[in-house]
C-alpha cells in the first residue's frame, strides 16, 4: 500500500489524539410518572380535561435548541406522562402569547409542517437508536425510527398509534395514546427509558427541547434526559395482519398484429403481509405476494460511462427497520445488501425473428418474504431476511397466434442475516453481516452466476462523551458459476480484468469462482468544540463482487481520505449558523498506480432571515481511470476544476425557492458541465401545497468513449465530441382534505439527447496534452454511410474501408407520473386510488428538447394504470 496513503491516515489519528478534550459535565434531567388510576379514562380529543391527567405532574422549563442555543424559549411548553398496562400517555401544553399565528398546515403523514411537537423515547435506552412520535398543531401525523444516534430517521415506521390537537386561547394542545406494542423493551420491574420533548414554533423557526443539547453534542439520542416510574409493566408482542385487494386496468396504444398489445389488460391480485411478534424486541415480517402499486416511479436517468445507476429503494416491506440490515462497508452507495435485487428486471433477453413481438416482464415476482429483525434489552440487535422470487417467462408470439415461452429469470432465493452487539455502556458495537444469493439454474441461463456469499464484520467505538470515534469494517465475497458466467464477471464494468495494461488481473476463462475483499477504516472527532475532523482508508480489491444482492460500483481501488470542518454556532446579527469544510481524497489500484487525487472546500450560512447559501469548489490536478475505455488501457483526463453555488429563501414561507449553479472545467477543453437548478414549493393555502424541481444540463465532452474495433488485429478505441443536453422536472402537489384523507401527484419529464461530431481515436491514452492523447479522423478519412446509421472509416486512407462504426447519436425521453388517492380510513388500514401514466422511447436527436418535450411526451399517446387497492389492519 502506497508509503503516502499511510503516512496521511497516521498523522489523523495522532491528530484526533492529541486534540481530545474533557467531558463538559452535563445535568441529566429526570421525569418520574404514575400509572393511570384503574377507574380513570382518558379520552384522545386533545382537550386535557380529563381526570386521569391530574395524578402526573406537570413538567417543563426548556431551553432553546436552535438557534440561540441554550437560551429561554420565546413561548412556554409543558408536559405530562403517565400510563396503563397498555398504552403510553402523553399531553402537551404549547402554551402562545399569539394564539392566531400558530401555523397549522395540513399535510400528508410525516410532513412535519407548521407547529408540531414531538416525543422522543430511547425505550431500548442503548442511547443510539429511538421511536419519535409527533404531530402538528393541524393534527397531522408523524413518526420516524431513529438510529446512529440521530443521524438516520426513518420516516417509513409507521406504528398504529392515536392523537389529537385542539387550539385555543392560550395556544395548542395535544394528546398521545401511544401502544407499548409498537415499543421495544426488555422485562424489568422498572423501566428506565431515555426521553426527549421536542417543540417547534414555526414563525420564528425556534426549536426548544426538554433536556438541553449543546449543538457541538456528539448525537441527538445520547443526549436524552431520563423517564421513570414506568413500573410493572409488561412488553406488548404484535400480532398484525393486514391482508390486500387490487384491481387493476391497463391501457395502451394498440400494436397491430402484436397479441400481446390489443390496448387493455385487467389484473385481480391479492397478498398479505403480517408482523408476528415473537417477543417484544423481536418481530417477524412476512408479505406473501406483495404489491408495489402505489409506490413512486423511478426518475429518468440515464448513463454513458457504463456504469449501473443506483435508485432508492421506495417499496414498504424492505424499507422498514432497513436499519438494521445496511452495511455500508466503503463509500458512496457501496453496500453489501441492496435490496433492488430482490424483484429484479429479468436479466436475459429474448431474441424474436421478423414478424414475432416479444412479451417481457419488467420485474421479477416475490413469491414471499420474511424478514425476523429487532433490538434485544441486552444490546443485540438481530435481522434475518429470506426472499423468493419465481421462475420469469417472456411469452414470444406472432400476428398468426403461434404463441412461446422463453425462461429469462431463474427461482432464486436470497437471504441477509445481520447482528451487532452495544457493549463498553452503549459507546461501541461489533457486529457482522452475511449474505447469500443461489439460482436455480438452467442450461440457458448459465451466463448467470449460481452462487454468491458474502461475509462481513464492522464495529465502532466512541470515547470522551462520544465525541470521537473510530470505527471499521472488512467484507469478503465469493461468487461460483460456470466458466461463461465467471468470464462474463471477470469482464464486467466493475472489474475489467481485460484491461490491456493491468499487470495484475487477467482474464481466466476456466475459473468458476472469485474471491474478494473490501473494507474501511476511520477515525475522528464528531462533537465537542466547533471544529470536526475524519480521516481513513478504504479498499475494494480486484475480484471483490457484491451485485447479486449488494451494490458495487467498482472494484480494484485503494482510497484514502481525510476532512476538516469548523462549525459556527453561536448565533450573531447575520447569521443563526454556518460552517466551513476541508476535503481531500486520493486513489490508487491494486498494481499501485496513483490515479486521482482531489481538493474541495465547502461553506454554508443560514442567515438571520433564514435564507442560505452553499458554496463549494473543488480542483483536481490528477484524474486517471481505468474504465473509462471499457477494458482498454488507463485513460488520463485534463486536470479539472468544479465549482457550485446554491442559495435559497426561507422554506417556511408559504412560497419559498432555490436557485443553483454547477460549473465543471477541464483543461484544454477537455469536458466541462453547467448544470442550472430551480426548485420551488408554494403552499396557497394550509391544505395545498406545489413543488416543482426542475435541472438543465449542458455537458460536452471531447473524448467520450463510443466504441472499440480493430485494424490489422490491433485493438482500436474511438471516441468522439459529443454535445450532451439534458433537462428534467419533477412535479408534486399534495391536497389535504383532513390529516387521514389527501389526494397526492407526482410527474417527471426527462429527455436527453446526444449529438457526436470530430470523432477521433486514442493515440497515447497516458498523453497530457490531449492532442498527443487522440488522433481526429479528418474529412477524408470518415464518411457517412447512405442510411445515415453508421460511418465507414479509410484511417490508412489506401481507399479501404478499415473499419464502421454505430452512429451513436442518441435522444431518450421518459414521462412517469402518479396520481394518489389515499384514504387511512382506519389507523393501519387504507384505500388507495391510483392513475398511472408513463410513455418512454426515442426521439430525433436533431430536435430542440422543447421540440422533443411537445412531440414525445406531450403529443404522444401514454401507458394509463388505473387501480384500486384496499387494505385492513387486524390487531390480535
Amino acid at each position: 500500500m502506497n508509503f503516502k496513503v499511510l503516512t496521511n491516515f497516521a498523522f489523523l489519528c495522532i491528530f484526533s489524539i492529541a486534540f481530545s478534550q474533557k467531558d463538559s459535565v452535563r445535568v441529566i434531567r429526570e421525569y418520574t410518572t404514575a400509572p393511570l388510576p384503574i377507574n380513570e379514562h382518558i379520552a384522545i380529543d386533545g382537550v386535557l380535561s380529563d381526570t386521569g391527567w391530574e395524578h402526573v405532574p406537570w413538567d417543563g422549563n426548556f431551553t432553546v435548541y436552535e438557534p440561540n442555543n441554550g437560551q429561554r424559549p420565546r413561548q412556554l411548553t409543558q408536559f405530562k406522562i403517565t400510563y396503563d398496562a397498555k398504552y403510553l400517555y402523553v399531553a402537551v401544553k404549547c402554551l402562545d402569547s399569539v394564539p392566531s399565528s400558530i401555523e397549522k398546515r395540513l399535510a400528508r403523514r410525516d410532513n412535519f409542517a407548521g407547529d408540531w411537537i414531538e416525543i422522543n423515547i430511547d425505550s431500548y435506552h442503548d442511547r443510539r437508536t429511538g421511536f419519535s412520535f409527533n404531530v402538528s398543531a393541524a393534527g397531522v401525523k408523524g413518526d420516524e425510527f431513529i438510529s446512529q444516534n440521530g443521524d438516520n430517521w426513518d420516516a417509513s415506521w409507521n406504528p398504529i398509534w392515536y392523537t389529537a390537537t385542539q387550539i385555543g386561547e392560550i395556544g395548542w394542545t395535544a394528546e398521545m395514546k401511544i401502544p407499548f406494542s409498537q415499543l421495544k423493551f426488555g422485562t424489568a420491574e422498572e423501566q428506565v427509558w431515555g426521553l426527549q420533548i421536542h417543540r417547534r414554533l414555526f414563525r420564528d423557526e425556534e426549536r426548544s427541547i426538554w433536556q438541553s443539547i449543546p449543538l457541538e453534542s456528539p448525537g441527538w439520542v445520547s443526549e436524552f434526559g431520563i423517564l421513570k416510574g414506568l413500573k410493572n409493566i409488561q412488553p406488548q408482542k404484535q400480532l398484525e395482519i393486514q391482508p390486500f385487494l387490487v384491481n387493476q386496468y391497463d391501457s395502451y396504444p394498440k400494436q397491430e398484429g402484436n397479441p400481446f398489445k390489443d390496448g387493455r389488460d385487467y389484473v385481480l391480485n391479492a397478498g398479505l403481509d403480517a408482523k408476528i411478534g415473537i417477543t417484544n424486541d423481536l418481530t417477524l415480517d412476512l408479505t406473501v405476494n406483495p404489491d408495489f402499486g402505489q409506490v413512486d416511479a423511478d426518475p429518468g436517468a440515464i448513463a454513458l460511462d457504463g456504469f449501473q445507476i443506483f435508485f432508492e429503494e421506495r417499496r414498504p416491506f424492505f424499507i422498514e427497520n432497513k436499519n438494521i440490515f445496511d452495511y455500508e462497508f466503503a463509500d458512496g452507495n457501496d453496500n453489501v445488501f441492496y435490496s433492488r435485487r430482490i424483484g429484479r428486471s429479468p436479466q436475459k433477453s429474448v431474441n424474436a425473428v421478423a414478424g414475432e413481438y416479444v412479451d417481457l416482464p419488467i420485474n421479477s415476482t416475490i413469491l414471499g418474504a420474511a424478514k425476523f429483525s429487532g433490538k434485544t434489552k441486552d444490546g443485540w440487535s438481530l435481522g434475518l431476511m429470506e426472499s423468493v422470487t419465481g421462475k420469469m417467462f417472456a411469452e414470444v408470439g406472432s400476428f398468426d397466434g403461434e404463441k412461446r415461452s422463453e425462461l429469462v429469470e431463474p427461482l432464486t432465493n436470497y437471504l441477509v442475516a445481520r447482528v451487532q452487539k452495544d457493549f463498553n455502556e452503549r459507546n461501541s458495537f461489533v457486529g457482522g453481516i452475511f449474505t447469500a444469493t443461489n439460482r436455480n439454474l438452467t442450461s440457458e441461463l448459465e451466463f448467470l452466476r449460481k452462487a454468491a456469499y458474502t461475509g462481513g464484520l464492522d464495529f465502532r467505538h466512541s470515547w470522551k462523551n462520544r465525541n470521537y470515534y473510530l470505527e471499521g469494517n472488512f467484507v469478503g465475497s465469493h461468487v461460483v458459476g460456470r466458466e461463461n458466467a465467471i468470464a462474463n464477471t471477470q469482464r464486467s464494468i466493475t472489474h475489467l480484468f481485460q484491461r490491456v495494461d493491468a499487470s495484475h488481473v487477467n482474464v481466466d476463462p476456466n475459473r468458476t469462482s472469485l474471491t474478494g475483499t473490501g473494507g474501511k477504516l476511520e477515525i475522528g472527532k464528531t462533537g465537542g468544540g466547533s471544529w470536526r475532523y475524519n480521516g481513513g482508508l478504504v479498499w475494494r480489491s480486484p475480484e471483490l463482487e457484491l451485485n447479486d444482492i449488494g451494490f458495487l460500483r467498482q472494484a480494484d481501488e485503494i482510497k484514502q481520505t481525510a476532512q476538516i470542518r469548523k462549525l459556527f454556532l453561536k448565533p450573531t446579527n447575520f447569521y443563526r449558523r454556518a460552517q466551513i469544510g476541508l476535503e481531500q481524497y486520493t486513489t490508487y489500484d491494486f498494481e499501485g498506480n496513483y490515479n486521482r487525487i482531489q481538493y474541495e472546500m465547502q461553506g454554508f450560512i443560514n442567515y438571520k432571515n433564514n435564507w442560505w447559501t452553499e458554496i463549494g469548489a473543488a480542483h483536481k490536478p490528477r484524474i486517471f481511470s481505468n474504465t473509462v475505455l471499457r477494458g482498454g488501457p488507463r485513460w488520463r483526463w485534463s486536470e479539472e476544476n468544479f465549482a457550485y453555488l446554491f442559495f435559497g429563501s426561507d422554506n417556511r414561507k408559504k412560497f419559498n425557492f432555490t436557485l443553483g449553479y454547477v460549473n465543471s472545467q477541464a483543461a484544454q477543453n477537455n469536458f466541462s458541465l453547467e448544470r442550472y437548478v430551480l426548485r420551488f414549493y408554494y403552499q396557497p393555502f394550509d391544505a395545498f401545497s406545489l413543488s416543482v424541481s426542475s435541472e438543465y444540463e449542458e455537458n460536452p465532452n471531447r473524448t467520450q468513449y463510443v466504441t472499440e474495433t480493430s485494424i490489422n488485429g490491433l485493438p482500436r478505441y474511438i471516441t468522439g465530441n459529443i454535445d450532451q443536453r439534458t433537462f428534467s422536472t419533477s412535479i408534486r402537489f399534495n391536497y389535504s382534505i383532513n390529516p387521514n384523507l389527501s389526494i397526492q401527484y407526482y410527474g417527471q419529464p426527462f429527455i436527453s439527447r446526444g449529438i457526436y461530431t470530430d470523432f477521433n481515436y486514442v493515440a497515447n491514452s497516458l498523453a497530457k496534452n490531449i492532442n498527443e492523447r487522440v488522433t481526429l479522423f479528418n474529412q477524408d478519412q470518415l464518411t457517412s454511410t447512405e442510411t445515415g446509421n453508421s460511418y465507414s472509416i479509410d484511417e490508412n486512407l489506401d481507399g479501404t474501408v478499415d473499419y464502421e462504426i454505430a452512429n451513436p447519436d442518441f435522444s431518450f425521453v421518459q414521462f412517469r407520473s402518479n396520481l394518489v388517492v389515499r384514504w387511512e380510513y382506519v389507523p393501519g388500514s387504507e384505500i388507495f386510488l391510483v392513475w398511472s401514466q408513463g410513455v418512454a422511447g426515442l426521439a430525433n436527436p436533431y430536435d430542440t428538447l422543447g421540440s422533443n418535450l411537445d412531440g414525445q411526451i406531450f403529443g404522444e399517446k401514454k401507458d394509463n394504470t388505473f387501480l384500486i387497492k384496499a387494505t385492513y389492519r387486524f390487531i390480535l
